[in-house]
């Protein structure tokens, strides 16, 4: 196995510089580290790791690193996977790699058959767990999906707050009063924008118990709970109908084999003169299928599809799509952002769970945003309506609303001033 995993090193790391000592103690140096530049390091401390990486890297890696049988000597795990994720890979996957690939990509309709109970234990797994650990990360509104950044440079919370506000701005709120269903409200952050800064009346639903019971609060909190409803639901059992639709980072979770069903319950509960903004991750290159380390560890049941996968059913659903923007490094900036601000708090995320737990999820982020960097995937926001005249004619009308909304959140936010000023 040390020879295979030599052969297949050498022929993948053409560009950089990378040392690896093996299980037995020898140490090989590849690629091409420009001088004066150390190369990226690490150790297998053992042979079964060792021999499991060269079967199945995509999970065994990760794996690796989880256990602490893949220790990192020089840089960090998000330079190791840099360093991978960004090679031409001209090669061909190993037997053992192409074999488990077309395994899993033949059982995926099978793990990502997502009924609503399974779902709800889907959701429990990533979501209701220590509610302190998002807070270590997370923008202070716990905006747990991509954030929009207007410009280099600017902080996770503005580009968050640029997101929530271009979100708004896509779903043409032009008066107050207006219904909006949140499918996969999170922590309420933006049904709580959507009910402050436009007006709306929100209706959000999860299925995480813990994400519940901080939206109510907040909601509770800022004097909204009479505009914003937060409850503990799937979204096929939603009932009644709606001026605008909104699903931020949920589609992710909803499954192959349930798109239509996704689909044909999003046009019964819009209006006939709604719109509906889908914000989802997506991937650049054919169907595939879910790196099996997410899958096992991060988001169970979760799949990012294509474009190609999602249109069909949005047409046989008989929904119009008005708009289609593709975000694509803004994702690697944002996971960026919470890998730093993760680590520059690791000794409080390992009081609250283990050592163990703290290298799983600093690998799940920093292999997610090097995904997002060299491996093609992106986040789009498709717009949706029942009819093509729901939406204005030409895109002006997007970023007139964001100014407008800007000036609400700055009245919102205006300094509160002493008797006599």
């Amino acid at each position: 196995m040390e020879r295979l995993l030599e052969k297949v090193l050498r022929r993948v790391v053409v560009h950089g510089g990378l040392r690896v000592t093996t299980a037995s103690g020898r140490t090989m140096t590849l690629g091409n580290a420009p001088p004066g530049q150390k190369p990226v390091a690490l150790r297998i401390t053992c042979l079964a790791a060792q021999r499991d990486i060269c079967l199945d890297p995509e999970l065994k890696l990760g794996e690796a690193y989880m256990n602490g049988t893949l220790v990192m000597e020089e840089g960090t795990i998000a330079d190791f996977l840099d360093l991978v994720m960004a090679q031409p890979f001209s090669i061909n996957p190993t037997a053992p790699a192409k074999l488990l690939y077309l395994l899993r990509r033949v059982s995926r309709r099978i793990t990502q058959f997502n009924p609503p109970g399974r779902s709800q234990r889907n959701v429990a797994h990533h979501y209701d767990i220590d509610g302190r650990l998002y807070s270590l990360f997370l923008d202070h509104d716990r905006q747990y999906s991509c954030a929009y950044f207007e410009h280099e440079g600017q902080s996770l919370d503005d580009a968050q707050l640029a997101k929530k506000r271009h979100i708004a701005a896509k779903l043409v709120l032009d008066r107050a009063g207006l219904d909006v269903l949140d499918i996969g409200s999170g922590w309420g952050g933006l049904g709580l924008y959507l009910a402050e800064m436009a007006g709306a009346k929100v209706q959000g639903v999860t299925l995480s118990s813990e994400q519940l019971a901080l939206s109510r609060h907040r909601a509770a909190e800022r004097g909204l709970a009479d505009r914003v409803d937060f409850t503990l639901r799937d979204y096929r059992d939603v009932e009644g109908v709606f001026d605008r639709i909104v699903s931020v980072g949920m589609f992710e979770h909803v499954g192959v084999g349930h798109f239509g069903v996704f689909f044909r319950k999003a046009r019964s509960l819009l209006k006939d003169d709604g719109v509906m903004l889908l914000h989802a991750i997506g991937r650049s290159d054919p169907p595939g299928v879910t790196n099996p380390f997410i899958t096992k560890y991060i988001f169970p049941g979760g799949y990012i599809p294509a474009l190609s996968e999602v249109l069909p059913h949005i047409e046989r659903a008989g929904l119009v799509v008005t708009d289609v923007e593709l975000l694509r490094l803004h994702y690697a900036e944002t996971l960026k952002a919470w890998r730093q601000r993760f680590l520059a708090r690791r000794e409080e995320a390992a009081r609250l769970t283990d050592e163990r737990f703290c290298r799983m999820w600093e690998f799940y982020l920093a292999s997610s945003e090097m995904a997002f960097r060299h491996q093609g995937l992106n986040v789009f926001q498709i717009q949706l309506a029942r009819r093509q005249q729901a939406v204005p004619l030409t895109r002006d009308y997007v970023a007139a609303a964001e100014d407008r909304l800007r000036r609400a959140e700055a009245a919102a936010r205006a300094p509160l001033r002493l008797a006599g000023e």
